[in-house]
């Protein structure tokens, strides 16, 4: 069985491969940086590079899929995120049909039940409505929580401050995930195939923002971090200080109130999928030894 996955050696891609790899799939992995070609043959897939923007560099790189693996890669570089998703998705659409593909793992977000008032999800709302218009072609999107390894972002704000957080309150209840489930995910998908247009979420835990402060805090011997709520003015300026584009701010602040009113949880709460296997005090672990370095 051949497999085309997008998203280069990134944090699900990378176990993603690695897992096909060693199931005996033969495995493209498609990446934009010409650099990671060599990585990608030490894995024992071959390298795919180009652009997903490229409608014809994607299509001979899904040529011989039985499957592919989409996934929308993050554009801080740009002044709508929202269209360049849809681009994306529009160039997937494209050259999935040019290839002949039958069967796409969409890699989705919590959120994306929902058109507006979502931030950057509002993007993947829109990829996921581009791929269900595809003609006998099964897609299964996987609506994803927020990525444990997100945390890694706040590691210089306690650092300089001493506490970490967001603009919604400690009680905030967070769905996450491990992208190691992501790709455990994504390949049991593979194993027992799929049928039709549908999606499912993945997760690894749910907690509170202050569990998560605690459980990380405690891992770095600051057992008394604390989740602070900033206002939206305050996060939308320490964003653009940290060198993001205003529109780009703009959206993840849209998104850190959806996460506070609950909007991005509302239907993950109604389908209450099974979690994975990565709990967040394992990845404490790992969050330690980033912020250690």
């Amino acid at each position: 069985m051949n497999i085309t996955i997008t998203g280069s050696l990134g944090n699900i891609s990378k176990p993603l491969a690695q897992k096909l790899v060693n199931a005996g799939y033969a495995v493209t992995v498609v990446s934009s940086n010409e650099a990671t070609a060599s990585n990608i043959k030490a894995l024992g897939a071959i390298p795919a590079i180009g652009s997903v923007e490229d409608i014809a560099f994607l299509t001979a790189a899904f040529k011989q899929a039985d499957l592919v693996y989409t996934m929308t890669p993050n554009n801080f570089g740009t002044a709508d995120q929202r269209a360049y998703m849809v681009n994306v998705g529009e160039s997937y659409a494209k050259a999935i049909k040019l290839a002949g593909v039958k069967n796409i793992i969409n890699l989705s977000s919590i959120g994306a039940h929902l058109p507006e008032e979502t931030g950057p999800i509002k993007g993947l709302h829109d990829v996921e409505q581009i791929l269900n218009r595809l003609d006998n072609v099964n897609v299964k999107h996987l609506r994803a929580g927020f990525f444990y390894t997100n945390f890694y972002n706040d590691i210089p704000l306690i650092k300089n401050v001493g506490f970490t957080g967001s603009n919604y309150s400690d009680e905030t209840e967070m769905i996450l995930v491990h992208p190691i489930d992501i790709a455990t995910e994504i390949t049991n998908q593979i194993e027992f195939g799929f049928e039709g247009k549908s999606f499912e979420y993945v997760y690894s835990e749910k907690q509170t923002a202050a569990a998560v402060a605690s459980i990380l805090g405690k891992a770095i011997n600051n057992p008394n971090l604390a989740w602070i709520q900033f206002t939206n003015e305050e996060l939308f300026a320490g964003m653009l200080q940290a060198g993001l584009p205003e529109p780009v701010a703009k959206n993840y602040v849209e998104m850190g109130i959806a996460m506070g009113k609950g909007l991005l949880s509302d239907d993950f709460n109604l389908h209450k999928p099974k979690a994975g296997a990565t709990k967040l005090i394992e990845f404490a672990k790992e969050f330690a030894t980033r912020f250690a370095e």
